[in-house]
């Protein structure tokens, strides 16, 4: 697990998570950048696009979506 400005990641495409809410509150937007040299999924507050990027190996990424579902059941 790493952190870095999001802006650091250069134009990636970020996309907002289906579970976030209409509002403009608990917003977060991943982007994948598996093929890129990060080899990471990066996951920012849409709130604060400019702000810190967590990246993720795709396996923790993987494991944290699971988590985050059963949580929510």
């Amino acid at each position: 697990m790493a952190s870095l400005s999001a802006a650091d990641l250069g134009d990636v495409e970020w996309r907002k998570s289906s579970y976030s809410g209409g509002g403009e509150s608990q917003c977060v937007e991943v982007a994948d950048l598996s093929a890129t040299r990060h080899s990471k999924i990066a996951i920012r507050d849409s709130k604060h696009t400019a702000g810190a990027a967590l990246l993720l190996s795709v396996s923790a990424f993987d494991a944290f979506v699971r988590l985050a579902a059963a949580q929510a059941v």
